[in-house]
């Protein structure tokens, strides 16, 4: 309908433009939104407003000479001027009934368009470092990221999902040393295992796969190098702070220490066994969440390549680096951060900083036109020195956007799951799946914007009940095809085409609505799409999904005259039809029995 719409004002438009009326005038794109108010119209342009000016018109008199212009159509009932130039359209009956035939021609299609014109976009998700287990947060991340991808594929986009693996730097050699220390206790050592290190079962599972593969050929006598390392704090058994250390420094001299008794060769070992295994877990959650990417970029390969290098040499060439304390520092309080950030250790080792700019600048490099980052809300400072660090490059810095998600909490009969991730005590991904299941999980995910904090209640997630939204909006689609089975049972005929020749027997208010409703979707996947909010989608399915049940308890579908049962099918496999598309982009099934 809105596409229609301002099909009809462009061609007014341009008759203007042809009678002199808007000569040299440059025609903006033509604004058309739904009204909130139906008295009001079912849709209104604000065209004559923003034209006014080029025109040298007065709004209200220009919005006249372009409904003077426009073409007749069927589907317009009346059209009104309002207030200081506002355009009112008001559409017929017929107009939302043709939508039926619209959904059942294009059927998956329909709602998809070309607004994206093929333009490459990358979308960047989840990308959380492979020390362990994905957890609940990651989730709602990994949905988002999935969904904004899928609008924008369905809006004309190409788009190309990757993950970026953090398999170089500090966190993974932290990684490394805890997996070690494990399989040192494994073969019965005794030492305090670091506050800083990451104590998830998992470890000490790749500490025993360590063992099982290579026996004792790991073991070193460490006990008195680790008497030479810098104090870690020290906690007691109810996790009270009762000793006050460095435990940053401790950790880091922990590494260096595990690199010095194991020798290169079997640090490196126990380095990518904790990696690949952890990674490999990652991808098959992922993919059995229904997330899957078209590549997965390590972070090695910039080291490799001496990426990082190179930005720092250009960085530095352009004045935008300088020494301190032994240190290299960018200049980022140039570019709006609230101080100059560390690219270089005074140690040598490069920054995440670093490696994260070299990155994000081979993005642009690879041909992307658009860049889309899904990151944790708690990255929101990260964004100004980013993109401060490209336009220093001289990469356009509003090519990339970057979206924030909050943390979800989980809710169990009534009271907070309590997590922590370090410690290991964390609901992971895996469990949340098998929980509530994948559907439920994608639905919950994307029900609220990303940027709010989202309260994920595990039992309503596992209810089967209207006030389950994705339980809710999947039985509207199973309802349908039961009706079909009923169809089969009773030995009803069916004919498509005599209910699209009688859907102007469709007049009862629920039918009226649902049309309404149907016509929406193809607003909603643009709108949800451009903007990055799935949630608009989600609430959508959930409004339509009402609409449908509403209209089934009041109305029987399957009445005894042909050509009305016959429109009342074709209204029902529309707004079938209509459901499994919305759900496909959210990644929830279409199930055709509950």
């Amino acid at each position: 309908m809105k596409t229609l719409l301002q099909t009809l004002i462009g061609q007014a438009l341009l008759q203007l433009q042809a009678e002199g009326a808007l000569s040299g005038v440059e025609l903006p794109a033509i604004p058309v939104e739904r009204t909130r108010d139906r008295t009001h119209g079912d849709f209104a342009s604000s065209i004559a407003l923003g034209l006014a000016k080029a025109a040298r018109s007065k709004p209200r008199d220009l919005a006249e000479r372009i409904v003077a212009a426009l073409p007749a159509s069927e589907r317009l009932a009346q059209v009104e001027i309002a207030g200081p130039g506002f355009i009112n359209f008001f559409l017929t009956p017929g107009a939302y009934r043709a939508v039926v035939a619209e959904i059942l021609n294009q059927s998956d299609a329909f709602g998809r368009s070309q607004i994206g014109g093929g333009r490459r976009v990358q979308v960047e998700f989840v990308s959380a470092n492979p020390t362990g287990p994905l957890h609940v947060g990651h989730g709602r991340g990994a949905a988002f990221g999935a969904t904004v991808a899928n609008l924008l594929e369905a809006v004309g986009y190409q788009v190309h999902r990757e993950y970026y693996v953090n398999d170089a730097g500090r966190q993974m050699n932290i990684l490394a040393a805890s997996v070690w220390l494990r399989y040192l206790e494994h073969c019965g050592e005794s030492f305090r295992f670091p506050s800083n290190g990451y104590r998830g079962g998992y470890v000490r599972d790749l500490a025993a796969r360590l063992y099982a593969e290579h026996g004792s050929a790991y073991v070193t006598s460490a006990a008195q190098a680790f008497q030479n390392l810098p104090q870690d704090d020290i906690y007691d058994e109810d996790g009270n702070l009762v000793t006050p250390g460095d435990k940053e420094a401790h950790i880091d001299a922990l590494v260096e220490c595990a690199r010095a008794l194991l020798g290169d060769q079997h640090y490196r070992y126990v380095f990518e066994l904790g990696l690949n295994a952890i990674l490999d877990d990652i991808r098959d959650d992922l993919q059995e969440f229904g997330v899957v990417y078209d590549h997965w970029y390590s972070e090695r390969t910039l080291e490799e390549r001496g990426a990082v290098n190179k930005i720092l040499q250009r960085l530095r060439d352009a004045g935008q680096l300088y020494e301190k304390d032994g240190a290299l520092w960018f200049r980022s309080t140039r570019f709006g951060d609230e101080k100059d950030r560390v690219m270089q250790r005074e140690n040598g080792q490069t920054t995440y900083f670093a490696s994260d700019i070299a990155y994000h600048l081979e993005k642009f490099e690879r041909g992307f036109d658009w860049v889309i980052d899904v990151w944790g809300a708690d990255h929101h400072g990260y964004v100004p020195r980013v993109k401060g660090a490209l336009q220093a490059l001289g990469a356009d810095p509003a090519k990339l956007d970057v979206l924030l998600v909050q943390f979800a909490i989980l809710y169990r009969n009534g009271e907070r799951v309590q997590m922590s991730t370090r410690s290991g005590d964390f609901v992971t991904l895996r469990e949340l799946r098998h929980e509530v299941g994948n559907d439920a999980a994608r639905f919950f995910y994307v029900l609220r914007k990303s940027e709010q904090h989202l309260d994920f209640d595990l039992d309503l997630a596992k209810s089967q009940s209207k006030d389950n939204p994705v339980y809710y909006i999947q039985y509207a689609h199973a309802r349908v095809c039961s009706v079909l089975r009923q169809l089969r049972e009773k030995g009803l005929p069916r004919n498509e085409a005599r209910g699209r020749d009688h859907l102007a027997l469709l007049t009862e208010p629920h039918e009226e609505a649902l049309l309404i409703a149907l016509a929406r979707y193809p607003e909603v996947v643009e709108a949800a799409a451009l903007n990055h909010e799935p949630h608009q989608l989600a609430q959508y399915l959930r409004e339509l999904a009402n609409a449908f049940h509403s209209y089934y308890n009041e109305h029987r579908v399957l009445v005894s005259e042909d050509g009305l049962r016959d429109a009342r099918l074709n209204l029902s496999l529309a707004t079938r039809q209509v459901i499994r598309n919305g759900l496909g982009l959210l990644g929830v099934a279409a199930p055709e029995a509950m």
